[in-house]
């Protein structure tokens, strides 16, 4: 099979296009390169051996996005490509509303276009907004307390809409939880342009000493140490969730799956313990809460394990630890 990765030299997409590759799928990419770097490419090659196809182009231009489809026979997508910083999102309001849902929309235009009607999107777990209680199954309420959150919503609500105009198309929308760490090889990482918005890279810039100090973003919230409690889930265990959906493109409809861990960390545990792992301090400071965030965000993925036969396999020192060799290996040059 030959799939198309939108995003595919951001953080997630590349690691998803490791495992691709590695199990042997020929991987096409389409990036617009404005949160990650073309010399993802060449690290991918290095992992895998295979340096694959690479479009430099923005999704929301159709003729661009259909010379893709027109130059490849494409059977499957899994779009990865949006923005994605809650925050930004709240300040930034329309350009989020109109880079993530006309990309999506005139991307599901041309695969309908030329045949291709199998796609796995990247959801969010900012989908189920303020949850009443948690772990968080897949039929619970869903509602959005950001901007960012409601454009996953939107775009999950019309790809859920295809789907039910058109019983050829097969949709798969995977709610993440908190991707983090780095692939084994420290070649690919977490690594946004400017001052991080996810957590990890954050705490990564100040262990490098670029930043000066951590932002911890409220510690009123009604947790055990009074900051944001999220399922944090590796990167790799992550990319190993689309494979298993991509394994599973055999029936039309809609499929749902959470991919996280059910266990949940706050952000002060998560700075413990990648001090702990790594033997190096991260200075903190707290700050005021920052719009959109919810208290705790945690998965049931049992769903997933069932259905999909997924599960992690990596815990929180793995994360840590990959996330700091990444830093070393790659970022502190």
């Amino acid at each position: 099979m030959t799939i198309l990765v939108t995003g595919g030299t951001g953080y997630i997409g590349s690691h998803t296009a490791v495992e691709l590759i590695q199990k042997g799928y020929e991987v096409i990419i389409a990036d617009n390169l404005c949160n990650s770097s073309e010399s993802v490419l060449d690290k991918i090659a290095e992992i895998t051996g295979t340096k694959p196809k690479f479009y430099l182009v923005d999704l929301t231009d159709k003729e661009a996005t259909r010379k893709i489809f027109e130059e490849n026979k494409i059977d499957a997508v899994i779009h990865f490509a949006g923005l994605k910083a809650v925050g930004e999102s709240c300040l930034k309001p329309l350009m989020y509303y109109y880079n993530n849902i006309a990309s999506s929309v005139v991307l599901a235009e041309v695969m309908a276009e030329y045949g291709c009607k199998k796609i796995i999107f990247s959801s969010s777990a900012t989908v189920y907004g303020e949850p009443e209680t948690v772990p968080i199954t897949e039929d619970f309420p869903i509602f959005t307390t950001n901007p960012y959150g409601t454009t996953k919503l939107m775009i999950e609500r019309i790809y859920t809409d295809l789907a039910k105009s058109d019983s050829e198309w097969n949709v798969t929308l995977l709610r993440y939880f908190n991707p983090i760490g780095a692939h084994s090889s420290g070649l690919i990482g977490e690594n946004p342009n400017g001052i991080p918005n996810n957590l990890m890279p954050y705490i990564v810039k100040v262990a490098l000493g670029e930043l000066y100090q951590l932002s911890v973003f409220g510690n009123d919230y009604d947790t055990h140490d009074g900051t944001g409690v999220r399922d944090y889930i590796h990167v790799t265990d992550l990319a190993l969730g689309h494979i298993a959906a991509i394994e599973k493109l055999t029936d039309p409809g809609v499929h749902i799956f959470n991919l996280g861990t059910g266990t949940g960390y706050s952000v002060l545990d998560i700075v413990k313990a990648f001090e702990k792992a790594n033997d190096i301090k991260v200075p903190y400071v707290i700050t005021a809460r920052r719009p959109g965030d919810v208290p705790i965000l945690l998965a049931d993925p049992s769903k997933a394990e069932r259905e999909l036969g997924w599960k992690t396999k990596l815990g929180l020192e793995d994360m840590c630890r990959s996330s700091w060799n990444f830093a070393k290996k790659t970022l502190n040059k």
